[in-house]
């Protein structure tokens, strides 16, 4: 394989502003985080973090019951066992749980992730670094995860269960497993082999990425909820959350970037199996949407209490949740997350939590081998590839013109020709000025002409490279967007077995360019 990086900024609309402002440590953006996704930052970052021992050892048994049942790789149970100790601490990473693993960049956070950890290992020897995936398990946008896409077919799994998506039996999945052509042994297993999404999720994460120590941590868990009670109760009573990104929104806006998440009053879900609805409060007291629960003040803190499982963070407070439960250092996101952390660095100031080193995933864009034969055919540069397709097109015919059919050095010669021509008549009669310059814009506008036939005529020659170059353009860019956002892993992985092991191996997390990988015949 050929490793190509580009420069974020040279890949067109790909990015927000706010994301590329970030990436170059734009001073406007400062009050919104506290430290730079640089190597050096983690020194700091490591000062100020401080977690309990109780904290730790829990966190660690909590982990080796959830991994029970699935025979864990060394590196992970050495990794488990590791987070009890005081100079140990985690770089992590969330998403959804999308079946399959769904677009490709969920496995990048994964790869970025863990080389981030080695990266770290290597710089600060004393403490160790355990890579993390936490699981969304609690969310329940069933329509965004529910389906994948291979080798140009979307597959998707129906089913009419209701909440969280962690707690979906799997068995629903047989038609779905059943209906792709294709062998997927280790997903099947993983499906088959599981009561839920959340455990088959785990199970093929594991078998993928186990050997390098990745730790899979799962949320919804009352134990774990325990630890969240004070902000529970906080967020519910009080509503501070709220106001506080409303406040650095309002902030963000005033530079002209657009918000990514927006706050409740109360930004927690009441959930059950089957059920995931939002709280809010009236006159009546404390109301779960679209169902007959209410409580009062009272009612509510002492279920708090009792049954902190039942209260589910949203993408507000969610991020503080991941913070109270690991000794994190670091959240590993794409740029709509790098976006929206910062606009929760108030909460966290707050609530008293240190704000983790806020880095972007890698990025990349795989040519394989039959899309690399059409590529290097084409001589195309990796960065043209980034280009909105009328112009790689147009820049693609005006590289196969010799002389050129704009016809500009005919231009010029015609336009000194006729100045020339003005300034006789001028001295003749000066009404014969306003003349002279409408026969110079008739005779410009049958060059014009000339030149719009010569490059129609031009591509008509060219008009097989040119269909070539729109079917790789929709190739590498389905739909008009990144590979990464549609892909799935799969379509690569099938014929390219090691092609995980090539991320491992090329992609540097400390290096923010986009990564072109050319697959050699």
């Amino acid at each position: 394989m050929r490793l190509e990086k580009i420069n974020l900024g040279e890949t067109g609309n790909s990015f927000s502003p706010i994301f590329l402002d970030y990436m170059k440590g734009d001073e406007k953006l400062a009050p919104f985080f506290e430290h730079l996704p640089k190597i050096s930052a983690f020194e700091k970052a490591i000062e100020k973090k401080e977690f309990s021992l109780d904290g730790r050892n829990l966190l660690s048994e909590i982990l080796k019951e959830q991994y029970r049942g699935l025979q864990a790789k060394q590196a992970v149970n050495l990794n488990i066992e590791a987070l009890k100790q005081e100079n140990t601490f985690t770089i992590t990473t969330g998403h959804q749980l999308n079946i399959f693993s769904g677009p490709l960049y969920f496995i990048y956070k994964i790869v970025t992730v863990i080389n981030a950890c080695k990266v770290l290992q290597e710089k600060y020897p004393a403490f160790n670094f355990v890579p993390v995936y936490w699981m969304a398990s609690e969310d329940h946008d069933f329509e965004e995860i529910n389906h994948f896409t291979l080798f140009g077919n979307t597959h998707t799994w129906e089913t009419n269960q209701k909440g969280p998506v962690g707690r979906f039996s799997t068995r629903d999945m047989a038609l779905l497993l059943e209906s792709i052509p294709e062998k997927l042994p280790l997903f099947e297993k993983a499906y088959r082999e599981n009561d839920t999404l959340a455990a088959a999720t785990r199970h093929y994460v594991h078998e993928l990425f186990g050997g390098e120590g990745l730790v899979v941590v799962d949320g919804d868990d009352a134990r774990l909820k325990k630890a969240f009670i004070p902000i529970i109760k906080e967020d519910i009573l009080h509503n501070h959350a709220n106001k506080l990104v409303e406040e650095t929104s309002s902030q963000l806006e005033s530079l002209h970037y657009k918000g990514q998440v927006f706050p409740r009053e109360i930004n927690f879900f009441y959930m059950e199996d089957g059920i995931r609805e939002r709280i809010v409060k009236d006159s009546q007291g404390y109301k779960v949407l679209n169902t007959d629960l209410l409580f009062s003040e009272t009612e509510i803190l002492e279920l708090i209490d009792e049954s902190p499982e039942k209260f589910s963070p949203n993408v507000i407070l969610r991020p503080l949740y991941q913070e109270v439960l690991l000794p994190n250092l670091a959240y590993v996101g794409g740029p709509a997350e790098v976006a929206y952390w910062l606009q929760l660095k108030g909460v966290f100031e707050y609530y008293k939590m240190p704000f983790p080193v806020i880095m972007p995933r890698n990025f990349a864009l795989i040519i394989n081998k039959t899309n690399a034969r059409k590529f290097d055919k084409l001589e195309l540069e990796a960065k043209e590839l980034f280009l909105p397709f009328h112009e790689l097109k147009q820049k693609f015919i005006d590289s196969r013109v010799e002389n050129g059919y704009h016809l500009e050095k005919e231009k010029e010669s015609l336009t000194l020709l006729f100045d020339d021509i003005k300034a006789k008549a001028i001295k003749k009669d000066k009404s014969l000025e306003g003349f002279v310059g409408a026969e110079t814009n008739k005779a410009m506008k049958i060059l014009e002409g000339i030149s719009k036939r010569l490059q129609k005529a031009e591509e008509q020659n060219q008009s097989t490279a040119i269909h070539q170059l729109e079917n790789i353009k929709e190739k590498l860019f389905p739909g008009g967007g990144l590979q990464e956002r549609k892909e799935n892993i799969l379509n690569f992985y099938i014929n390219t077995p090691d092609i995980i092991q090539q991320f491992l191996d090329n992609f540097d997390p400390f290096d923010f360019r986009f990564n072109v990988i050319v697959e050699d015949e």
